[in-house]
């Protein structure tokens, strides 16, 4: 197990629907660390450029369309494996696949309005943090627990 970084970006769907308090506290319960954190609303060339892998696609002006739809969450988590342990805690994309307990299974029924977005591998991260955070804004610091967590 490595200790690695995550992007976990809450949907406008999630923010409106009241939910980012009980997600956040999913990822802290599971030992994740906040490192980052802030409420925006997209661009639509931040949208494009976060969704670039599916530029093309029919799809693609959809998911821009979305996301800039109302104001999101963004997150980095900090913990062991935490890019496998955050997408096991979001569950299947398409929220009707997705198994009870996840994220997506307790309150997206589809594919489209899915709550949540996290990086599914550490290119992923390193291609998508930089839009969402400043190197500045990403914190190095000890949790009172984190011995008995990590």
């Amino acid at each position: 197990m490595t200790t690695e970084k995550t992007l976990i970006l809450i949907k406008p769907d999630g923010v409106k629907r009241r939910l980012t308090g009980r997600i956040l506290q999913r990822f802290e319960d599971k030992g994740m660390k906040v490192v980052a954190a802030k409420m925006l609303t997209l661009s639509k060339d931040q949208a494009e450029k976060h969704y670039s892998v599916h530029k093309g696609k029919p799809f693609f002006a959809g998911l821009v369309e979305y996301i800039c739809s109302g104001p999101i969450f963004a997150f980095v988590f900090e913990g062991k494996d935490a890019i496998s342990v955050s997408r096991k805690l979001c569950g299947a994309t398409d929220g009707s696949k997705a198994e009870p307990g996840t994220i997506r299974g307790d309150f997206s029924a589809g594919i489209e309005k899915n709550i949540i977005h996290a990086s599914d591998a550490q290119e992923s991260f390193d291609h998508e943090c930089p839009i969402f955070f400043e190197k500045n804004e990403i914190h190095e610091f000890v949790y009172g627990d984190e011995a008995l967590i990590l």
